[in-house]
């Protein structure tokens, strides 16, 4: 049995197996991906995320493991390394690893997010082939990033934002008003983004292990559409604090043969959770593994 992923949910979940909290073994890692390629959910993954310093890793494994030695393999970069030697690892790749995209943080909370931005902007700008995506505090400094992103991309540059949805820490969680805030302000710049950490589930929860909030992903989903409609900061809002789930199904369901507004995607540890969660709602229909 075959089950098409419905378009609006098309990429949506990053394969982020090898990063905290899953921090899966790269061999683990990669054989669970070529599992996910292969599966009837394939077209719901993106690519295998990597950080740019396992890169030669990677390849080694493509080597040894079975069934990968013919594949070539969609990855996605993640900046470990400073940022001037990013390109250097794109260029050094296997060329059996596909590197789809690069992504890396262009400052610290509290640090001038447009210094770092101009690099990863020379990045972009010398790498025609990728995307770029330069992740950003929610602090001070980032509408003006935004700003800048958008002229870069108005001038044909493919780089687009990127956010902090959670992690360790509390201060990494940003409350519905701030994540609403630069939904609608990607929405007024027409500025992707792509989101990461914390989207483990489809609605907004409380993890009773670390006493955190999480955002939901199909809340951001309902979001994204709501402000791609004309709504204003404070409806957004109000989308993301949701916790049941079946205003935000009426909200979605609309959109599913309609590709996502403006959001990318997300990295997850795990593809199973968010997948688990789609069967659940009735947003994915289950099919053989």
């Amino acid at each position: 049995m075959s089950t098409q992923v419905p378009r609006f949910l098309t990429g949506l979940v990053d394969d982020a197996a090898v990063f905290p909290p899953g921090s899966a073994s790269l061999p683990d890692a990669l054989a669970a991906h070529v599992g996910h390629r292969a599966s009837w959910y394939a077209d719901l993954v993106g690519p295998l995320l990597v950080p740019a310093s396992a890169l030669p890793d990677l390849a080694r494994l493509l080597d040894a493991s079975e069934g990968t030695s013919a594949t070539r393999l969609d990855v996605g970069v993640i900046g470990d390394v400073p940022l001037d030697r990013l390109g250097e690892a794109h260029a050094a790749a296997d060329p059996r690893l596909r590197v789809r995209q690069v992504e890396a943080a262009v400052a610290r909370r509290g640090e001038d997010p447009l210094p770092g931005l101009a690099e990863l902007t020379a990045l972009a700008a010398g790498h025609p082939d990728l995307d770029v995506y330069a992740e950003i505090p929610l602090a001070w400094g980032l509408l003006n990033a935004l700003d800048q992103l958008a002229e870069q991309r108005r001038a044909g540059t493919r780089i687009a934002a990127k956010f902090r949805t959670g992690g360790l820490a509390a201060e990494l969680f940003p409350t519905p008003g701030e994540l609403a805030t630069v939904v609608c302000a990607c929405r007024d710049r027409e500025l992707p983004f792509k989101l990461t950490a914390g989207l483990h589930h489809a609605t907004r929860h409380l993890d009773p292990e670390t006493g955190f909030t999480h955002h939901g992903f199909v809340n951001v989903l309902a979001a994204v559409r709501a402000a791609a409609e004309g709504a204003g900061v404070k409806e957004v809002a109000e989308v993301l604090t949701r916790t049941d789930p079946r205003p935000l199904l009426q909200q979605v369901e609309p959109g599913r043969d309609e590709t996502r507004p403006l959001w990318v995607g997300f990295g997850s540890c795990s593809v199973q959770e968010p997948l688990t969660d789609l069967i659940r709602l009735g947003l994915v229909d289950g099919g053989w593994t």
